[in-house]
């Protein structure tokens, strides 16, 4: 089977410039795939972090020696394993050496409570943990907390002594042959898991099969993004995420490239140290980034020269770009930053600006092998111009959510998948984010972006972020109310700000009420946590 585009229609978008991708056999283990393809580059560095380089040759046999030590823990095909673990080689390794042997990782966040954790144990049924050693007194907490019986916790990088049930991952490898043979896994089997980071509730288990990853490497890294084996890739979003595991593993891997790994956060200077190739590092040739983070770059004081960097090609998503960061950091660095929108549900993106074919403000085009239909609340197409809810289809979808099939039928519907975005379709075919379904208002009758806004606020010269939500006024109507963190040592007024964007948007759409913070609620992945604001407003 080849995937091509689907036919389109006036509510159907998809776009190709590519002869078709030839899917998988009936035999696919994404491991093996991704190993195989670069047996011939064995002295080749594959991952740098901040304990050294490791060739592909050596990733190779420590992935095979993973998959050796689950199978002699008695972990059986399709059972679960956590990974909680910080960005170093070692997370690659324990991810893939698991889909080798047909177990099933579930790379977890690594910022969140040992209540979460606890309940990601139960419910994914883990068979065993790999965890960081800086991590362990967390999953310690957890695992008390859960009452899950796992076989073994494997420990990378310990950072004290270890218990009788736990294990060194060094030690471990040692004493493990490389299985000789991966799992005869076909395209359609469980791959891994991705916890979806929900807005409410418990987040939900996202099956990915072991073609789904092929699918987004083929399609964005390969194709769109055009990455090449001598790139040197950066991701500050981390591999846990489904935007960092494509940018900073499936991508670079599938065309024998080089990734640097930062187990820190992804903050300005530590971003900067990497950018500069400082401390041994090699400069990145691409980068991805987020908004959140791109902002916070070009507020630094630290920021790096345009000859100082390397960067050939930059690439953003987790929340969509507002123009004036791609304007401005193109205006610094000369590189433009390729913006789109994917979600974990899809694995990686599908809808997105070009190299060489970048239109700010808006999320681009569809990405070639996969559609997208704008639906109103009708269920029925919607004209350009006029914001749509967002449903894709495309090779990369997930097979559901784990054990939760009111969630799963709700998301995965009939081949398309309902995204919880609201898009507008302009006239040169590119899409316009409006927000998350639940984050858009009605104000005075007439449906309100609330990124609309909060990308005009961030254009004045005293505002860092800003996010907008809707508030009742006195009359009971709905009105926008912005949340605006200021720039270090700025000032600003209430009236100045409204003025502002009175000057720029039309008159209904300016805030009504503004609130100055110190900080947005957010959540691991930098997206800007409007509920949270919705939450503090209702209960104020």
């Amino acid at each position: 089977m080849d995937v091509t585009t689907a036919p389109a229609s006036q509510a159907t978008e998809s776009s190709s410039a590519f002869p078709p991708v030839r899917a998988p056999g009936e035999v696919f283990n994404f491991a093996q795939h991704l190993l195989a393809a670069n047996e011939a580059r064995p002295d080749k560095a594959v991952f740098v972090d901040d304990h050294g380089a490791l060739t592909y040759g050596a990733f190779a046999e420590r992935v095979r020696r993973v998959a050796a030590a689950l199978v002699a823990m008695d972990v059986k095909r399709e059972e679960r394993v956590l990974l909680l673990m910080q960005d170093t080689s070692d997370w690659p390794a324990c991810f893939l050496g698991a889909m080798y042997a047909g177990i099933v990782p579930v790379p977890v966040n690594t910022l969140l409570t040992a209540d979460d954790y606890a309940y990601m144990l139960a419910h994914s049924r883990a068979q065993a943990v790999f965890v960081s050693g800086a991590l362990l007194p967390t999953l310690t907490a957890a695992l008390s907390q859960s009452g899950e019986d796992v076989r073994r916790v494997v420990v990378s990088h310990p950072t004290g002594p270890l218990h009788p049930a736990e294990i060194d991952l060094a030690d471990l490898l040692q004493a493990h042959s490389p299985l000789a043979r991966p799992a005869a896994t076909g395209p359609d089997d469980p791959g891994f898991w991705l916890y979806s980071s929900g807005s409410t509730g418990r987040p939900k288990g996202t099956v990915h099969s072991h073609a789904n990853p092929y699918w987004t490497s083929e399609l964005y890294g390969k194709r769109l993004l055009e990455l090449q084996e001598d790139d040197v890739c950066f991701s500050a979003a981390k591999l846990f995420f489904a935007y960092g595991l494509g940018n900073a593993l499936t991508f670079p891997l599938s065309v024998g490239a080089t990734v640097i790994l930062m187990a820190d956060r992804p903050t300005p200077d530590a971003t900067f140290k990497r950018l500069r190739g400082e401390a041994g590092h090699v400069r990145p040739t691409v980068f991805f980034g987020a908004p959140t983070g791109f902002a916070g770059m070009l507020a630094s004081p630290n920021l790096p020269a345009r000859e100082d960097v390397a960067i050939r090609l930059v690439s953003s998503a987790g929340e969509a770009l507002p123009a004036e960061i791609g304007e401005r950091f193109h205006a610094h660095f000369g590189v433009h930053i390729v913006d789109g929108i994917g979600s974990t549900e899809m694995l990686h993106i599908y809808l997105s600006n070009r190299p060489g074919e970048v239109r700010y403000g808006t999320t681009g085009w569809p990405v070639p092998g996969y559609s997208v239909q704008l639906r109103g609340d009708d269920g029925g197409p919607v004209p350009d111009g006029q914001p749509g809810d967002l449903y894709i289809q495309g090779p990369s979808a997930a097979m559901m959510y784990w054990a939760n099939r009111e969630k799963t039928r709700d998301t995965f519907q009939g081949g398309w998948t309902k995204s919880g975005d609201k898009y507008i379709r302009n006239a040169d075919g590119t899409y316009t984010y409006g927000g998350r379904g639940d984050d858009m208002l009605k104000v005075s009758g007439i449906y309100v972006s609330p990124f609309e806004i909060e990308s005009t606020l961030i254009q004045h010269p005293a505002v860092l972020e800003a996010a907008v939500i809707g508030k009742q006024d006195a009359e009971g109507l709905t009105k926008t109310k912005a949340f605006i963190v200021l720039k270090k040592g700025a000032t600003l007024t209430e009236a100045e700000i409204k003025a502002f964007v009175k000057d720029r948007l039309a008159a209904y759409k300016y805030p009504r009420f503004i609130e100055f913070i110190e900080e947005l609620p957010k959540t691991a992945t930098g997206k800007i946590q409007r509920f949270r604001l919705r939450e503090r407003e209702a209960g104020q």
